[in-house]
């Protein structure tokens, strides 16, 4: 797009959505946005840039007429300014599409898919090669997460194009979830990898994707758009990667725990906030890496991040320092308060395995003390039954579970409706104390009466959940001053 243009997004509190807006205001465009509701982190993100939310949908929010509406994928027929923009043929297009055209033609485009811990190991990547640039100015990376990575302080930056005929790099969280009404392909088919790196993949996104089997001819896909001379850094721990990847034109090279892995790890340890483990690179010790998170899928997301630099040209010096000094990402294990000695922690967990992760991560980092997880069922994965003896395993990590009611449970087909009661029945069967509540409010009613001190409450949602992280702690000071 040549000069300042007038670019509306419709849902643009999305995680992308809000990041694109801000990177093409940096280009010096004009930039609205609308949505049906707002909340941290993105609104924040938002109200920094100077760009204002329109709530709630409506016409008029497409006055006066934009140049270009980016539609998010969250967004479909009916929606009131979507079927203004198609009556009014006001030109329009998805996030990718212009993410792709405007950002990453002429850069190295380096993605990080896979079902879970794309966030974070794009946020470990970029980290990294923002350490490397001190020393190699080649390295300076633009980069869009899914998230806001806090050792940046935001969820992107834009670069200027090397002048000097590099490809500079762009890294991107590359996301499977389809792209918008008009194009249910994948967003991440849009981004053409030069070098990728395949965490996990399984059954997600229950509302577009009918089985595994369609998942992964998703992942499949994208594996079959790196070009020969790329590379995809792809875990070792699940055979559905290994379906995945073995038609690669590429070089793959296998990470984790799998003895014969190209990226071998070993001595994983756990101290506190730390842990420590030792990666092998063939048949050769490669580094001893330091992270301050606690989590084994953690260090198996950095390890994914550093072998994907190595490959890249960055030095071991560079990803051990970063490795060292990476911060993680705003609603992944954040601490969001302390109050009375009870630790409230935001997650993002959105499926069974993010869910049982998170938990075994808090064992891990709070050992010995009592650990409640809270849930609200609000991802469109959780909101359906298919996962419902999965979540149950899952929250049986924790020594308390409180289940709210499954967010806007009428847009789901009844047939197809998680029952929450099912899931605290299966976990009444195995001695676990969980109760089901009627929404937010109930929960800290709850809480602040039964917490105590010692206690860590992970707080788990995908969404605003009632405004809970700011409610409970409130609570929880109410009670101790009582």
């Amino acid at each position: 797009m040549q000069g300042s243009r007038h670019i509306h997004l419709i849902g643009i509190c999305g995680t992308a959505m809000a990041s694109l807006a801000g990177m093409l205001q940096k280009q010096g465009h004009r930039i609205t946005g609308s949505d049906a509701a707002a909340y941290p982190p993105m609104s924040e993100l938002l109200a920094e840039l100077g760009i204002p939310i329109r709530e709630p949908y409506s016409e008029r929010n497409l006055d006066p007429r934009p140049d270009l509406v980016v539609v998010g994928n969250a967004i479909s027929r009916g929606n009131v300014e979507l079927e203004f923009v198609l009556d009014e043929r006001i030109p329009f297009c998805s996030m990718a599409a212009v993410l792709h055209d405007e950002f990453l033609v002429g850069r190295e485009s380096l993605v990080v898919a896979g079902t879970h811990g794309k966030t974070t190991t794009t946020s470990m990547l970029a980290w990294i090669y923002e350490v490397a640039s001190r020393h190699d100015t080649r390295f300076a990376p633009s980069f869009l997460i899914g998230g806001v990575a806090e050792n940046f302080g935001t969820s992107f930056i834009v670069r200027d194009r090397n002048t000097e005929g590099q490809r500079s790099p762009f890294l991107l969280e590359g996301d499977e979830y389809d792209t918008a009404f008009f194009d249910k392909g994948p967003k991440f088919l849009h981004y053409f990898p030069d070098a990728a790196i395949l965490t996990h993949v399984e059954f997600d996104h229950a509302d577009i994707y009918a089985n595994l089997s369609a998942v992964k001819t998703a992942f499949k896909r994208f594996v079959n758009l790196i070009p020969r001379r790329g590379r995809l850094v792809a875990f070792d721990g699940s055979e559905n990667v290994t379906e995945c990847v073995a038609k690669a034109f590429c070089t793959v090279e296998r990470y984790g725990l799998a003895k014969d892995s190209y990226w071998r790890v070993s001595e994983l340890h756990h101290d506190g906030p730390w842990t420590t483990w030792t990666v092998t690179r063939g048949a050769e010790q490669f580094a001893q890496f330091r992270l301050p998170m606690a989590g084994e899928h953690n260090a198996m997301n950095a390890t994914a991040a550093a072998a994907l630099a190595a490959g890249q040209g960055v030095t071991v010096d560079d990803i051990q320092e970063a490795l060292s000094t990476f911060r993680s990402v705003k609603r992944r294990l954040e601490v969001r308060a302390e109050v009375g000695g009870v630790t409230i922690i935001d997650d993002f967990a959105h499926h069974p395995t993010a869910i049982r992760e998170t938990l075994r991560a808090l064992r891990e980092r709070y050992p010995g003390r009592r650990l409640w997880a809270v849930l609200e069922p609000r991802s469109n994965t959780l909101r359906r039954n298919v996962f419902e003896a999965a979540l149950a395993e899952s929250l049986a990590l924790a020594d308390r579970i409180a289940i709210a009611s499954v967010f806007q449970s009428e847009s789901i087909p009844v047939q197809e409706r998680m029952q929450p009661d099912h899931v605290v029945s299966a976990l009444h069967a195995t001695g676990k104390p969980a109760m089901l509540y009627e929404d937010a409010d109930a929960i800290v009613a709850a809480l602040a009466g039964e917490a105590r001190p010692g206690d860590v409450i992970a707080i788990m949602s995908n969404g605003g959940f009632g405004g809970i992280y700011a409610k409970l702690p409130r609570a929880l000071e109410a009670a101790a001053g009582s």
